[in-house]
């Protein structure tokens, strides 16, 4: 399995558009995806505008396909207007 792990510094006015692009859009269209196992999307506690999201894929050919997807190129336009800036971390399961 792989786990990537996205931190977005989310514009301030675009917390609550953002949660629900994540809830109505994002994670649906990756939810369809082959291999998909899980998506969640946490808020930093003493922040209210960093944010991470976990998510797993069975292979990193599934989550690679995904980002590839004519889903995500036509949602990552929309994602991309709601944050400053984002890390990401790649992680393979093992236990």
């Amino acid at each position: 399995m792989i786990e990537r792990h996205v931190t977005f510094e989310v514009i301030e006015d675009k917390t609550q558009d953002f949660e629900n692009f994540f809830a109505e859009a994002y994670r649906p269209a990756m939810a369809s995806m082959p291999g998909f196992i899980k998506v969640e999307l946490l808020r930093q506690q003493d922040s209210l505008t960093m944010y991470h999201m976990v998510i797993r894929f069975e292979t990193a050919e599934a989550a690679s396909a995904w980002r590839l997807s004519p889903e995500h190129q036509g949602l990552s336009p929309r994602l991309k207007a709601l944050y400053s800036g984002s890390q990401l971390q790649v992680y393979k399961v093992i236990a």
